[in-house]
């Protein structure tokens, strides 16, 4: 602390008259409050972050421990494949893969890559016979 300013603290806070302080002597105790504000709000932002700290691990263990998916909204399961390399798979949420753009851009629809449709294919069943009945 600079020897002007722990001598207006020490006087027990008596009022420091500022109008008859000089320009050099007022700029310094300008400088002097500057730094100790600086370091006074940097000490409360620390342990404010500490704080943060402490809370956000307390979240993030209780919402693991809830069972809460990744992200704002959640897992999603995927709902295009590449055909090529079954284990690229898309949500179809974010950017779209560079597989998928350059099939698309090659001339293939979204569609041929759908999981779902390959599913509604796969469990299609052939048309019932319908039996006539028998004339008597």
């Amino acid at each position: 602390m600079q020897p002007f300013l722990a001598g207006a603290i020490r006087s027990g806070g008596s009022k420091v008259n500022l109008k008859s302080m000089s320009i050099d002597k007022l700029s310094k105790l300008k400088d002097q409050v500057d730094t100790i504000l600086h370091t006074k709000v940097a000490d409360g932002r620390r342990t404010l972050q500490a704080e943060l700290g402490k809370l956000s691990r307390f979240s993030t263990s209780q919402s693991r421990s809830k069972g809460l998916g990744l992200g704002a909204r959640g897992p999603v399961a995927p709902k295009y494949r590449n055909p090529e390399n079954p284990s690229e798979t898309w949500a179809g949420r974010g950017l779209t893969p560079r597989w998928l753009a350059a099939a698309i851009k090659a001339g293939k629809k979204l569609e041929h890559f759908s999981i779902a449709q390959k599913a509604k294919q796969a469990t299609k069943k052939a048309p019932k016979k319908v039996r006539k009945a028998k004339k008597a």
